[in-house]
């Protein structure tokens, strides 16, 4: 009997070449192959339809046995990056002459999320220490997600929070709402009140007023369509309404705030997403192209009146066993230039800032940035959780040392006081990873910018 194995989750294994076909009997690759019955085992909640949708082949297919080594790995990748499951392991469970029946082996996450909610508000770390470290300066309440809501990859949010800012959140994404398992939809709607408002942006600081009794207050909703005819292409369309109004007297601090000195503005929006994805993991790639391409077009009069292009690209390359290259670049345009102050947020909100530049945020109606990072895997280890469960016996851990430098620009025709905007900006530095289940990935960076400033800052990032 021939056995392949497929790499588990790269928190779980080493990187490792493409592996190898050994068989009892003596088999001719050059005759292709009928894939037979396809097992599953493991999969307590999630439909097996779910699980063969990830799948490069189906029953009944021919495949010379070569390439269905490489397909059992296209599978592995992608059904680890469903975030459905801890490990995957795929095999050939038997041949019947010139048809091979293959198994499927899963260890499910835990799916439901009722936890207690305790968050800085601030745009990290970094930020909150600058604001001292403050209890009024956090959110409280209750998070509950459940993933997998139906076995179906579908997903139920909602948000009860209080502390600093008042939120109600609700959202459900299927998307797989047809026997195709090619189109799917998402719905979901806000509500939020903050008393403390970022009004302005000074020597390259968010600057805030809470004396405003008024404060900012948001309601939105949308519903969006989403499609995706294979493995790596997703598409999306959406639509959504917001309701924002802040306190009179924020358009004597900023006129800018909203344009032409309003206190409040509604406006529909209209996005196409479309997301391509071929890693080898997702949430901390080392191998393999991610590439997001965003069309928004945001209100239709005075107003509020903007189109918003943005793209996002990762590409990793191995370099050996333990060595890996990535390269990340973003671009963002937003027209006209002439926008108010809410809608020319750039480097430092989100995904897209310097690292070394944690500290300051740069706004801007258009710019570019590039991130370049060299790995080396340093450890890799399992804890025991000492957990009576096939799933969650142990944690697995990989740590790595890494090198970066970034490269950035903005560019801000209207709040040209702020001494990072129209410049070229660049950084640099060294830093560790960490990585483990539930896409857990906790980066410490030590970094130095073109300010001559230098420091330790820390990124943490994960699924709950």
């Amino acid at each position: 009997m021939a056995l392949v194995h497929a790499q588990p989750s790269p928190v779980d294994s080493p990187s490792q070449a493409l592996p190898s076909v050994s068989s009892a009997s003596n088999n001719n690759y050059n005759t292709p192959f009928v894939v037979g019955e396809i097992i599953i085992e493991g999969n307590k909640k999630t439909k097996p339809y779910i699980i063969e949708r990830e799948l490069p082949f189906k029953t009944g297919d021919s495949i010379y046995l070569p390439n269905l080594v490489k397909a059992f790995e296209i599978s592995r990748s992608q059904l680890i990056n469903t975030a459905l499951f801890n490990e995957v392991v795929i095999s050939l469970k038997s041949f019947r002459g010139y048809v091979v029946d293959i198994l499927i082996q899963v260890k499910e996450r835990w799916y439901i999320f009722p936890l207690p909610y305790l968050k800085p508000v601030d745009r990290n770390l970094s930020e909150w220490a600058k604001q001292g470290y403050g209890l009024d300066r956090v959110n409280y309440g209750f998070k509950f997600t459940y993933n997998n809501f139906t076995g179906r990859n579908d997903k139920l949010k909602l948000w009860l929070i209080t502390g600093y800012t008042q939120r109600i959140e609700f959202q459900y994404d299927q998307p797989y709402a047809d026997k195709s398992l090619k189109h799917g939809y998402r719905v979901g709607f806000s509500y939020s009140f903050n008393r403390e408002i970022n009004y302005a942006t000074i020597d390259n600081q968010q600057v805030f007023v809470d004396s405003l009794r008024k404060g900012i207050r948001n309601w939105s909703g949308h519903i969006d369509w989403t499609y995706r005819p294979g493995l790596r292409t997703t598409h999306s369309f959406s639509l959504s309404y917001t309701h924002q109004e802040v306190d009179s007297g924020i358009s004597g601090l900023n006129p800018k705030y909203y344009n032409y000195g309003r206190n409040q503005v509604s406006f529909p929006e209209l996005a196409y997403n479309v997301n391509y994805v071929n890693v080898d993991y997702r949430a901390f790639p080392l191998t393999g192209w991610l590439a997001e391409g965003t069309i928004v077009k945001r209100g239709f009069n005075n107003a509020m009146n903007m189109w918003q292009i943005s793209t996002n690209v990762t590409k990793g390359w191995a370099l050996g066993k333990k060595d890996w290259f990535s390269w990340n670049g973003a671009g963002m345009l937003r027209v006209p230039f002439n926008q108010p102050y809410i809608n020319q947020r750039m480097f430092g909100y989100g995904n897209m800032y310097l690292r070394g530049l944690e500290n300051y945020v740069i706004d801007g109606s258009a710019g570019i940035l590039t991130r370049q990072s060299y790995r080396h895997q340093l450890f890799r280890f399992n804890i025991p959780t000492y957990i009576k469960s096939k799933s969650h016996d142990h944690i697995p851990f990989r740590i790595y040392a890494r090198l970066f430098g970034d490269l950035g620009y903005s560019y801000n025709k209207n709040f040209t006081n702020n001494s990072l905007t129209n410049r070229t900006l660049y950084t640099y530095g060294a830093g560790i990873d960490v990585v483990s289940f539930y896409d857990f990935v906790l980066r410490l960076d030590y970094s130095f910018n073109q300010l001559g400033q230098k420091g330790l800052f820390l990124h943490i990032k994960n699924d709950f």
